[in-house]
């Protein structure tokens, strides 16, 4: 089948792949623009444009997928299908109808649960036990169209965003080509969504990444563990210091002579050990931090800050 793939970060990189190992013949790939990044703020192409020059593949990347000229080159291309994952761009009627058998979107949850920019984020942030990929027909209402196919994981009480991040990948190519191979036999079933029960996923960044310390422990800790590794859980530590906060090892009862007033004590360091490293009180509960990173300073064991000097008991993070 005759493909046109749509993606631009490492989350897209196995449906690619996917497509090319199974044979289909991706005519082109649409991927957004380089853009300035390190130190240098030299363009950088996105990982999809990168994988896709290693195949020899035409790359499009428009600054938004609009317009008559930008329609002709997608008419030369003559795909019969639009696979597209997180391309990060909304697409019009016009595009999305273009190909024969129309645009079929890689969706990384069950949908219509957690519709929106950041699914993988917000399944671990809410405590969902499971979790998946649905492939779907796209229409023009943000991941609103038929369902096509669904694969379903536990997600596991320990996982960070990250882990479950390379496992939905994967498992969004196999599902983006078992969905390929049966629509060029004709026997996909669509299935329309439960609109009453959508849930949303909204976008994740830097600023709006800062540890509430009021939660209780499990929330901080689902909290922590679902912006682990991008955009990176963060607190002050005494008003002074930022210090990303990642991999937390779980949720404690604070030591019994922390326990009355603990309410009044969120974010409070509780306990600062060469060997046991850091817990800090929530709202209700302690959480014991994992791995850290203070600002100018490289991600290490929470225990090896300590050894540094990094912190003491009594500090709080805010």
């Amino acid at each position: 089948m005759k493909v046109l793939f749509w993606g631009s970060p490492d989350f897209a990189l196995p449906s690619l792949g996917a497509l090319l190992d199974a044979g289909h013949d991706v005519v082109g790939v649409v991927t957004n623009p380089d853009r300035p990044a390190g130190r240098g703020r030299e363009p950088r192409p996105t990982p999809v444009k990168e994988e896709a020059l290693r195949h020899d593949l035409p790359v499009l990347q428009p600054e938004r997928p609009r317009g008559e000229e930008f329609l002709a080159r997608l008419r030369d291309l003559s795909p019969d299908v639009s696979a597209v994952a997180a391309y990060g761009q909304i697409l019009r009627p016009e595009v999305l109808e273009l190909p024969e058998r129309g645009s079929l979107n890689v969706h990384a949850s069950l949908l219509p649960e957690l519709r929106g920019a950041a699914p993988i984020n917000w399944a671990v942030i809410r405590g969902h036990e499971r979790t998946g990929v649905t492939i779907m027909r796209m229409v023009e209402e943000l991941d609103a169209g038929p369902i096509l196919l669904q694969e379903e994981v536990e997600i596991g009480p320990r996982a960070t965003a990250g882990q479950l991040f390379e496992r939905l990948a994967r498992l969004g190519g196999e599902a983006l080509v078992r969905t390929l191979d049966r629509l060029e036999r004709d026997e996909v079933e669509a299935r329309e969504q439960d609109h009453d029960r959508a849930t949303y996923a909204p976008k994740l960044d830097s600023g709006t990444a800062r540890v509430d310390w009021s939660l209780t422990a499990e929330e901080v800790d689902r909290w922590i563990r679902g912006l682990d590794p991008w955009p990176g859980a963060w607190s002050m530590l005494d008003g002074e210091t930022r210090v990303g906060l990642y991999a937390p090892e779980g949720v404690e009862e604070p030591p019994a002579e922390d326990r009355e007033g603990a309410a009044d004590d969120a974010g409070r360091v509780l306990e600062a050990d060469p060997r046991r490293g850091v817990l800090v009180a929530a709202g209700s509960g302690a959480v014991r931090l994992g791995d850290v990173k203070p600002a100018g300073s490289s991600r290490m064991g929470a225990a090896a800050w300590v050894r540094g000097r990094g912190v003491d008991r009594g500090e709080r993070f805010e």
